[in-house]
């Protein structure tokens, strides 16, 4: 018997076949976006609108486009530059005038309402009861204790009315905010109903101010109290004089 031969396998050469579809597709792709570029129309006029409206921030004077500018495009920046300079120069001189003139209207103001409450005392003959005087803040009434309270208590008294009644007719006819404070000297108070001078003189602030807005039909938001118990005295704490210095309450007509 013959012996068959072994047929010798034949290499093949070359890019595998599936190369040849891929770069097949990669090509009509490419021709695809290439078509499609060539159909596009470029907005001339938008383009260099945008460009020239990053060219005129103000991020962009100090750190360049990276846009190439134009010569027109430049042109306007300069000019827009110019005119935003000038106005950023009359905002800073508006502003450094603006600071200086609320302190001479609040100077103002605050003189004429210094006046209005001097003035409102003379003519109700209440000088000799009510101090005002006046602070960074506003205008500062002080009543002292023996006009508004009996001693440790915080009910206002039917002969302290008269005067709170005047007050309140000030307060109508002026808009300010009032800060009420109450003050008291530094001999301590123990009672079951004012356990320290803190409490009785926040009391007497919220009385005053009660009294006010029910008699008169106050706004309320325009109200504050606080108590300062004996941490604030205007003189000192060494005798029954001074005593009746720091037991007081005021009213501060705020600017």
């Amino acid at each position: 018997m013959k012996r068959r031969r072994k047929r010798k396998s034949i290499k093949e050469t070359g890019a595998p076949k599936w190369m040849v579809t891929y770069s097949d597709m990669v090509t009509l792709i490419l021709v695809f976006f290439i078509l499609l570029f060539a159909m596009s129309n470029l907005d001339d006029e938008r383009f260099e609108a945008v460009q020239e409206s990053f060219q005129n921030r103000m991020i962009f004077d100090f750190y360049p486009s990276i846009v190439p500018s134009n010569q027109p495009a430049e042109q306007s920046k300069n000019e827009k530059g110019d005119n935003l300079e000038g106005k950023l120069n009359s905002d800073l001189d508006e502003s450094d005038l603006s600071d200086q003139t609320p302190k001479t209207e609040e100077g103002n103001s605050l003189d004429n309402l210094v006046s209005e409450v001097e003035s409102f005392l003379d003519n109700n003959n209440l000088n000799g009861a009510i101090t005002a005087k006046r602070s960074d803040e506003g205008v500062v009434l002080v009543l002292q204790e023996n006009i508004l309270f009996d001693t440790g208590e915080a009910t206002v008294l039917n002969s302290a009315k008269p005067f709170l009644d005047k007050i309140g007719l000030l307060l109508k006819d002026v808009p300010n905010q009032v800060r009420v404070e109450g003050h008291t000297d530094s001999r301590p108070i123990t009672n079951y109903r004012y356990p320290s001078n803190w409490e009785l003189s926040a009391a007497r602030a919220g009385s005053v101010i009660r009294y006010l807005t029910n008699g008169f039909e106050l706004d309320e938001k325009r109200f504050s109290s606080v108590g300062y118990a004996d941490t604030r005295p205007i003189a000192p704490n060494d005798s029954e004089k001074h005593w009746g210095k720091n037991r007081r309450v005021e009213i501060v007509i705020m600017e």
